[in-house]
């Protein structure tokens, strides 16, 4: 090999563990920072720099670097060889070496996760490991990159974002977008981001340089039209206002105001593309409000582009490219943006006055049909946007982990239509979103992200499965399967099949886990289903799983949220059933026996999972925002503890009352009463229960003399609910 190749990394076997050995200071000067950085993250801790080898037989004076940049490969190609087909063919004192060729700085560290996921595979340990190092790989796109929500209670800390763009980098995914509405700092604004962790300048700054040193572009991703309550909700920006959720357009103070939040989103980053949003299918009433108050009534097409025109002059101004979701005000319903026969460019309002410069975004989220997605890009073009971009989504809003075997669905669709020669595109991205507070745990994308990237690496249709897992295994830290796995707490013991008309993943676990518990008003729903079996199992396998602490699959102890949530609904789905039926059979020895023992053991199981989500979240996020979810475990907990109390009670009460009818009974044989006596006895004793029913509320038990009803008829488990919906029957006010 020429001397122009030498780049190259050391393979060794030691004790069943393969170490990648490389010298990070004879690497080119754009890598090294970068390989440092993913040296330190590697999660089996087998990427190490020669420097810190303590046994000289794996050392070697020789100059060498790992990597090469070759001006004859095209544009995002990568080319990884090695000296020697297998060990069994390397000459005795010599080393097996791995050359890597590569054209942009983000496929070396694609190669890089590539050998780590190659040190995962039996083959390597046989010496037969030709194929999983001679390779040969061209990214489908010029952008493949990851949106993570930033603005749902939970704004990443720094070493987490470090942790997600190693990730990424070892994927080959080269732009990372954080959504923040109002969380970031901006100078003057207080109120912009109070108290919800806002990053401040110096924190976007070092995740900028962070991200560069791995050859990932930091796009800023902010709102400047809807989306904008959390700061128009103080009193403070209410002349900001054209409702609740909407800025005032046309409004002077409004445009001076979106300039100085663009600059502060902007200026911390090298690059020079902004993410402005604007899905205005969300900012409902816009021009509505104050608007028609101040300036009449105006079509809110009108008001959408007029808008868009000035925030596009400020962008000019300051030098940016800027890019917004596509879903302009006149598809200001989620079912009109996918409606096939409507098209934007049928409105001459939005062709005739959409900035040519403006990049537009088609969000895709529900979709298992390529063919949805290629009429769409078509549509956009018509609109007069020639290279719109794809964002598709791992499924993380309203959930515990992410439901994975729909993501990979949905992902398959949009990247296979997104990469096709005739109709395709050159960017695209996968979002993370944290909707209805953010309670999964974000890095359970992680397989998505994966699936994702090897579909940006590959130009068919299917992606190598086996490579998928390996890759995944040795850029991660865990096993795909049991990930894929956890997703089934949002599945019923049958499974939910994926079909063409599948848009959607229901949130079971979500809904039964805040589901008030004494009312558990949604218990009709699956009443026919063995839930209890169904999540006993699924918690038995996690917690089997979850071997971390030996160093196998370190990354598997993230399973603790799903395997505890599991164990939670196991004893909390079909408890008021048990409940009910003893009570009504007056079966009080069961009555207090189900309170003793699954209901206390429910109550324990869910403070540990309280204070496991509170650990995992402390790490993950700043503090701001876990109050919202903390409220909800209070309400769950509080909720459980007047559901024992008022059984006990009920029991006991019941007891006493059974011992005073005995001791009335035994006093009563004494003297035989006459017929008149033993009528007016019978009065009073009926008396005596209607004003214990209304003096002793202990005297019955309401919430389980009250039948439920079946409220959702069709679609039974298969609901996606939020909070608000399943916390009571009752609506708040």
């Amino acid at each position: 090999m020429s001397s122009a190749y030498n780049d190259m990394v050391s393979l060794h076997v030691v004790t069943n563990h393969v170490l990648l050995v490389t010298n990070v200071n004879q690497m080119p000067v754009e890598l090294q920072d970068g390989v440092s950085k993913i040296i330190k993250y590697a999660p089996h801790k087998n990427l190490i720099d020669e420097s810190s080898l303590l046994d000289d037989s794996f050392t070697s004076n020789a100059e060498y670097r790992w990597f090469a940049y070759d001006q004859e490969l095209s544009a995002g190609q990568l080319a990884v060889s090695s000296n020697y087909p297998s060990y069994k063919d390397i000459p005795m004192g010599e080393r097996f070496e791995i050359y890597v060729r590569y054209h942009h700085k983000i496929q070396a560290f694609r190669a890089i996760g590539r050998l780590l996921g190659a040190a995962r595979d039996l083959m390597v340990l046989t010496g037969e490991h030709g194929i999983l190092v001679n390779f040969i790989e061209q990214a489908q796109f010029d952008t493949q990159g990851v949106m993570v929500d930033c603005s749902r209670n939970g704004v990443l800390r720094l070493s987490s974002v470090h942790i997600l763009l190693c990730n990424m980098a070892l994927m080959g995914l080269n732009m990372l977008q954080l959504y923040t509405e109002d969380t970031f700092e901006v100078d003057g604004e207080p109120l912009f981001g109070y108290l919800r962790g806002r990053y401040n300048r110096r924190e976007l700054t070092c995740i900028d340089d962070y991200a560069f040193d791995l050859g990932i572009e930091v796009v800023p991703c902010i709102q400047t039209l809807g989306h904008l309550g959390q700061i128009l909700q103080w009193p403070h920006y209410a002349y900001l206002r054209d409702n609740t959720e909407v800025l005032l357009a046309e409004s002077e103070a409004t445009y001076e105001f979106i300039e100085k939040i663009i600059q502060a989103a902007a200026s911390p980053f090298r690059s020079k593309r902004i993410h402005l949003g604007m899905d205005e299918f969300m900012a409902h009433g816009v021009g509505e409000g104050r608007y028609r108050q101040i300036f009449g009534y105006k079509e809110p097409t009108k008001i959408f582009v007029d808008h868009l025109q000035k925030v596009n002059e400020i962008c000019s101004r300051l030098g940016l490219q800027p890019m917004i979701w596509s879903d302009t005000a006149k598809n200001n319903t989620l079912q009109g943006y996918y409606d096939e026969s409507n098209n934007p460019a049928d409105t001459a309002e939005v062709v005739d006055n959409m900035p040519r410069n403006m990049e537009l975004i088609y969000w895709d989220y529900y979709h298992t049909n390529k063919d949805i997605y290629t009429q769409k890009l078509q549509q956009h073009r018509q609109l007069g946007c020639q290279q719109p971009w794809i964002a598709n989504a791992a499924w993380t809003w309203s959930r515990f982990w992410t439901a994975l075997p729909f993501t990979f669905e949905s992902v398959r669709a949009s990247t296979v239509a997104a990469k096709d020669r005739d109709d395709g595109i050159r960017n695209t991205f996968i979002t993370i979103w944290g909707d209805e507070g953010n309670e999964c745990d974000i890095f359970s994308a992680l397989p998505g992200l994966c699936y994702y990237a090897e579909h940006g690496y590959c130009s068919q249709e299917e992606v190598d499965v086996p490579m998928l897992k390996r890759n995944f295994e040795g850029i991660c830290g865990a096993t795909f399967d049991d990930w894929v796995f956890a997703s089934k707490i949002d599945d019923t013991p049958s499974g939910i099949p994926i079909t063409i008309r599948t848009h959607y993943m229901p949130n079971i676990s979500k809904w039964l886990l805040w589901e008030d518990p004494f009312l558990s008003f949604l218990s009709p729903q699956y009443a026919d289903e063995d839930l209890e079996t169904h999540y006993g199992n699924i918690a038995a396998h996690l917690f089997d799983v979850m071997d971390g602490k030996n160093g196998m699959h370190p990354m598997n102890e993230r399973l603790e949220l799903p395997a505890r949530v599991a164990s939670v609904l196991s004893l909390k789905c079909h408890l008021r059933q048990r409940l009910v039926e003893a009570y009504r059979n007056k079966d009080y020895e069961r009555l207090y026996d189900l309170a003793q023992s699954r209901l206390t053991r429910l109550r324990e199981e869910v403070d540990q999972l309280w204070r496991y989500h509170r650990s995992l979240w402390m790490k993950m996020y700043k503090p701001f925002g876990w109050e919202v979810l903390e409220v909800r475990y209070g309400g769950l907990r509080a909720r459980l503890e007047t559901m024992y109390d008022h059984i006990i009670a009920h029991v006991q009460c019941m007891i006493m009352r059974k011992q005073q009818q005995e001791q009335e009974q035994e006093e009563g044989t004494a003297t035989k009463d006459s017929p008149l006596q033993e009528d007016g006895k019978r009065r009073s004793s009926s008396l005596t229960e209607e004003v214990l029913d209304e003096d002793n509320v202990h005297w019955r038990i309401p919430e389980f003399d009250a039948d439920l009803e079946c409220l959702y008829y069709g679609s039974r488990t298969n609901l996606l609910l939020d909070y608000a919906r399943v916390i009571s029957p009752s609506r708040p006010g």
